[in-house]
């Protein structure tokens, strides 16, 4: 999670750079998206990997009261807690999402990489910056990812 999304950003401007990605899926992405919405620090790398907190609308919402709501300390009653509502398969799609938001052409195949629990640990995408090639470019990696 070291490239932030300026960095993809500024890739995708030029217009001339096509981009295979490794998306730390299990590896460090889905370990920040906690059961309720993760702490600031944690949250403030999310939207800068991501380039946007709109991940909070996409990824957690309010979760139903399961028990009576407890008054605050100034006497206004709490709300629901926020859950957790995305799983692995959602993440990745957003981040194709994010990515087709800058790029010209973006594979929406993806090759989900495992350890030996067979685990998700990265995605590998693709993304093609120039306008011209982008839709061959796009279906040589359609073709690979499938492998």
């Amino acid at each position: 999670m070291e490239v932030e999304w300026r960095t993809l950003e500024k890739i995708a401007n030029t217009k001339a750079i096509d981009l295979w990605i490794l998306f730390p899926l299990g590896q460090a992405v889905n370990r920040l998206l906690t059961k309720n919405l993760p702490p600031e620090g944690w949250a403030r790398r999310l939207d800068l990997f991501f380039g946007s907190s709109e991940w909070k609308e996409r990824f957690y919402r309010p979760v139903p009261e399961q028990t009576l709501l407890f008054p605050a300390d100034d006497g206004e009653y709490v709300g629901p807690d926020v859950g957790r509502v995305a799983k692995l398969e959602d993440i990745g799609d957003y981040f194709i999402e994010r990515l087709s938001s800058v790029f010209e052409r973006v594979s929406k195949e993806k090759l989900t990489l495992r350890n030996s629990r067979n685990v998700p640990i990265y995605l590998l995408c693709f993304a093609a910056g120039a306008e011209h090639g982008a839709e061959t470019a796009v279906k040589i990696a359609n073709y690979l990812l499938k492998q």
